[in-house]
């Protein structure tokens, strides 16, 4: 899950990255800083609260000397506005611009069974003109789902398994008005 204030963050580095010719180069920082940014990744002491802000911009601006200059000027604008978190987001909300830059989207599918790669390429064959954007899923188990599959797309989801057909169905029950009951 991508939050709003990452996605946006990672807009605008992609358009200035863009528009001054340097994408590429921005697009490998930004996995870099990615990586970097994990659980337990060199960057990792950066998002430390207990860290000095001024010790912890030292840290990042140490990581980051390798960079191209507009991704050191982006992490620093990131230190200036208080919003260091947004690395965290940052690697995923920008592979997701790219993505979308080219027509293209990834998702899961979520399915009761493993299913083939075969299988999953034919899926994204027929959903990706329904969605508008060339698709790539991988697969996840869920047992839980008991049949069917469950296909998620950034925010949209597409639910065609027996357990939320149940759940509709349920609903549907639930909703419907009773027939007025006429005692006589």
């Amino acid at each position: 899950m991508i939050g709003p204030v990452a996605s946006r963050y990672a807009e605008a580095l992609f358009r200035l990255a863009k528009t001054r010719g340097v994408l590429e180069a921005v697009r490998a920082d930004v996995e870099r800083l990615a990586a970097a940014s994990a659980a337990h990744g060199a960057l990792a002491r950066v998002f430390d609260e207990r860290l000095p802000i001024d010790a912890r911009r030292v840290l990042a601006r140490e990581h980051t000397a390798a960079l191209s200059p507009l991704t050191q000027d982006f992490v620093e604008l990131l230190f200036d506005k208080r919003r260091i978190e947004v690395l965290r987001e940052l690697g995923p909300a920008f592979h997701r611009r790219i993505l979308a830059e080219r027509g293209a989207a990834e998702g899961v599918v979520e399915s009761a069974r493993p299913l083939a790669e075969a299988e999953l390429v034919e899926l994204a064959r027929a959903l990706g003109p329904k969605l508008g954007k060339q698709l790539t899923l991988r697969g996840k188990t869920v047992p839980e789902l008991v049949g069917g599959v469950r296909v998620l797309v950034g925010s949209s989801m597409l639910d065609a398994s027996v357990r939320g057909r149940l759940e509709g169905l349920r609903k549907e029950l639930m909703a419907a008005a009773l027939p007025e009951r006429s005692d006589s």
